[in-house]
């Protein structure tokens, strides 16, 4: 069997499973002897995420890089500080290519509203895979319909994979920007994002990676991956909520024009002459920003970094692995696509005649939580015929032990009202 991963933690004698960092599963409220298999939508907060927080809050909370004292001077040095240690963890070639955001969503529709109002314009194409999160689809939906330019879909497999012969075939000459994530939230499928990267910038396009669901798995590089932006959330890989990251190649940053106006974005304003913003990030990150947040961010990749990705890696592929040879030993249960190829934690599931809503109430019933449905994507599940998923998604606290029992009660599992009542019906 399989258990959480396993510390060193300071006075032990031996190594201590890292549930023990995660107060919430521990705790008395609604996550109180949960199992928890739903970490592609968010994942729980480890103690020293949570401590970071409270640290910051009470010993340096003020507002960054505007007031003359020691407690300003103070929080600016933490915020300065998450960004280094940012910069450092995703390998950017510089502190100054990390811009704060909101999260990925905010991340893809700064990248639409600036870049991609500047490149793309009528008759001109914005290229996306079939698999893409809806965070990754809108944005440049909404800019192809304000722009009158085209938005081309790569298709997508019977395996839900994008092959890079078809999206190298999309290619075409009036592509400006390509958008792609690197891991799907569907299906766990991880696209070969370097070198669609490299066919995609050799024909003159601008790459957005979509990075939410690879962050918490596998190590990012983003000077190795090469794509000009790449984004990614905060609480998909044990951090907050309401913060994520925008990294920019220096040289497309300092094309952008602000996103939002406003405090922190110039050095001085008068009424009548133009504005003069200040470089970036400062310039995209206008008013006060989640300094906590970064702050967290920051301690959740420290955090990632102790446990060592090699570690993590080999724990998600156990959990995948496990997950697909015990799922398929289950009658009218169908795995879909292949997560084992590549494992990225997620494993999305079918269950014959009964509709996915049905199936995830149940499951809660046994208290384990798990995604049932579209998992914003339903463009993704109409690609490959399905009205949604069951998706277990893992973290680094999961367990073997966790998926025998979601085996235990999918082996009892009936209709209920979804499929009886409301059998094509879908929503999130």
């Amino acid at each position: 069997m399989l258990d959480a991963l396993t510390v060193e933690k300071h006075g032990a004698e031996t190594p201590v499973s890292i549930r023990e960092d995660f107060p919430i599963l521990s705790g008395t409220g609604a996550a109180a002897g949960a199992v928890y298999l739903d970490n592609a939508a968010t994942t729980h907060k480890p103690t020293p995420v949570l401590d970071a927080i409270v640290d910051y809050y009470t010993t340096a909370n003020s507002n960054v890089g505007r007031g003359y004292h020691r407690l300003a001077f103070a929080a600016t040095d933490r915020f300065d500080q998450a960004r280094r240690t940012v910069a450092s963890a995703i390998g950017a070639g510089s502190p100054d290519e990390v811009v704060f955001t909101g999260g990925t969503t905010d991340g893809v529709n700064l990248v639409a509203a600036t870049a991609g109002a500047e490149l793309v314009g009528p008759g001109d194409q914005v290229l996306i895979t079939g698999m893409e999160h809806n965070s990754n689809l809108l944005p440049w939906r909404r800019l192809c319909e304000e722009r009158g330019a085209e938005l081309v879909v790569v298709p997508v497999g019977p395996d839900g994979a994008t092959s890079l012969e078809a999206f190298d075939a999309a290619l075409g000459d009036r592509v400006r920007i390509a958008a792609i994530s690197h891991v799907s939230n569907v299906l766990g499928t991880v696209n070969p994002v370097r070198e669609m990267t490299a066919l995609a910038r050799r024909r003159g396009a601008v790459v957005v990676v979509d990075g939410a669901q690879a962050v918490a798995h596998r190590p990012v590089d983003v000077a190795g991956i090469g794509a000009d932006f790449y984004c990614f959330s905060a609480h998909k890989m044990y951090g907050p909520q309401g913060v994520g990251v925008l990294h920019g190649r220096s040289e497309r940053l300092a094309d952008l024009p602000p996103y939002r106006v406003g405090g922190g974005t110039v050095k001085g304003v008068r009424f009548d002459e133009p504005v003069s913003y200040v470089p970036t990030p400062a310039r995209l990150e206008a008013g006060t920003p989640d300094v906590a947040g970064a702050v967290g961010l920051a301690a959740a990749f420290d955090y990632l970094r102790r446990l060592g990705f090699e570690q993590v890696r080999r724990h998600d592929a156990e959990l995948v692995r496990y997950a697909v040879s015990a799922l398929g030993e289950i009658g009218g249960v169908r795995v879909v696509g292949a997560p084992e190829r590549d494992p990225s934690g997620i494993v999305s599931f079918v269950v014959d005649g009964i509709h996915p809503y049905d199936v995830g109430g149940y499951l809660d019933q046994h208290g384990i939580a798990v995604r049932c449905g579209v998992h914003c994507a339903s463009t993704f599940l109409d690609a490959l015929g399905l009205l949604g998923t069951v998706r277990l998604s893992f973290g680094v606290y999961n367990t073997t032990e966790e998926v025998d029992e979601v085996c235990r009660a999918l082996r009892s599992v009936r209709p209920g009202t979804w499929t009886a009542e409301h059998p094509n019906a879908r929503f999130l």
